[in-house]
């Protein structure tokens, strides 16, 4: 593609960061990876950060350290990727799916709130995008029923509300570090939690239920666990972007404002809005459109790389309503988002041409 979705911010300081791991001799998790958990938990001002082989299995993780399973039910928004909901699966426990806001495309607060039944056991919501979700009012919700807030911030890393970052606020938080987010390892996960005792039972089930004393004869394996540890190979990756972090948030959100004045006067484009008090990380930079579909080909064949935004959930075979996956009052906002929502390329170092050329793409197709 001319113009990627978005394109691994590699330095030579990231080269450097590997480089030294590589030469080193050790490979797998190790000071590098601690190091980046150590940089993470204190950008997002949480009590703990464990990193891990993806933020799939931190999803699955943190289903298993608040002891959610068969018999208890999570409910998921309908426009997500499927990983959140395959977490709850691979847990055994069963799913509740329920519709989005239109507007912002995150988890209806109503529609969540009417899902609670006596099994609800936690919610996982979506800060889908980078937009940060309404915590005041999750709280209100944990709080008035006794559930767990497990968020899935796969795109938020850098996102804000009312002045504190995402990451601080859920019960347990996880974020991707796929190369799709501005802050990659290749694979890879973070979880953020408060919580001492989770924190420290999520590192032991990481490595095989381990936990280990002040010398290696004191190593016990207190628990059945399996490996879900970062490399310090991938984590040197990480390390070297967190600390340009605050530059590539910077731009990021720079080159949204232009997207934003470019297209203001096209009419048939409309943005999706930002949860009120947040501050939105623009991991992807996200237009409702209609011809949405067309648009999207065109676009492609003229080398702009544009994705859809995400799924619906209840459109695919694999969460059909069944014993183990119920829908719950219809759809419509998610309908709405997986027809109309289409992904912009944005990344470090794009050029206002480089925009400009993407947004009279658009406006030429809505306009034929």
């Amino acid at each position: 593609m001319r113009i990627p979705l978005i394109k691994p911010f590699i330095d030579e300081r990231v080269k450097r960061r590997v480089l030294d791991v590589l030469e080193s001799g050790y490979l797998a998790e190790g000071p590098v990876t601690a190091e980046l958990e150590t940089i993470c938990r204190d950008y997002i001002g949480c009590g703990h950060v464990v990193a891990v082989s993806s933020c799939t299995v931190g999803l699955e993780m943190a289903l298993r350290c608040l002891h959610v399973g068969p018999g208890d039910e999570v409910i998921v928004p309908d426009y997500t990727y499927p990983a959140t909901a395959d977490a709850v699966a691979l847990v055994g426990a069963r799913t509740i799916i329920v519709d989005v806001d239109p507007d912002t495309m995150l988890i209806d607060y109503d529609a969540l709130e009417a899902a609670i039944g006596s099994r609800t056991k936690a919610v996982i919501p979506v800060s889908l995008f980078g937009n940060p979700l309404d915590y005041d009012r999750l709280l209100e919700i944990k709080n008035r029923h006794g559930i767990y807030i497990l968020e899935d911030a796969a795109c938020a890393l850098g996102a804000e509300y009312r002045g504190r970052k995402v990451g601080s606020f859920s019960d347990i938080t996880v974020f991707s570090l796929h190369p799709r987010k501005f802050i990659t390892t290749g694979e890879g996960g973070l979880l953020a939690t408060d919580r001492d005792s989770w924190a420290d039972w999520l590192r032991s089930y990481k490595k095989f239920g381990m936990e280990t004393g002040k010398d290696r004869a004191g190593t016990v394996f207190r628990r059945i666990g399996t490996n879900y540890k970062l490399s310090d190979v991938l984590a040197a990756i990480g390390l070297g972007q967190m600390e340009s972090v605050k530059r590539l948030l910077e731009e990021r959100r720079y080159l949204a404002e232009k997207y934003i004045r470019l297209l203001k006067d096209t009419g048939a484009i409309r943005l999706p809005k930002t949860t009120t008090g947040g501050r939105h990380s623009f991991q992807s930079f996200c237009i409702f459109t209609p011809k949405r579909d067309e648009i999207l080909l065109e676009l492609r064949r003229k080398g702009i790389e544009v994705q859809i935004g995400t799924y619906s959930l209840h459109l695919q075979p694999a969460f059909a309503s069944s014993s183990q996956c119920e829908h719950r009052n219809g759809f419509s906002g998610s309908n709405f988002a997986y027809s109309h929502c289409m992904t912009l390329p944005l990344y470090h170092g794009m050029s206002e041409g480089k925009q400009r050329e993407v947004v009279e793409a658009i406006v030429s197709c809505l306009g034929n």
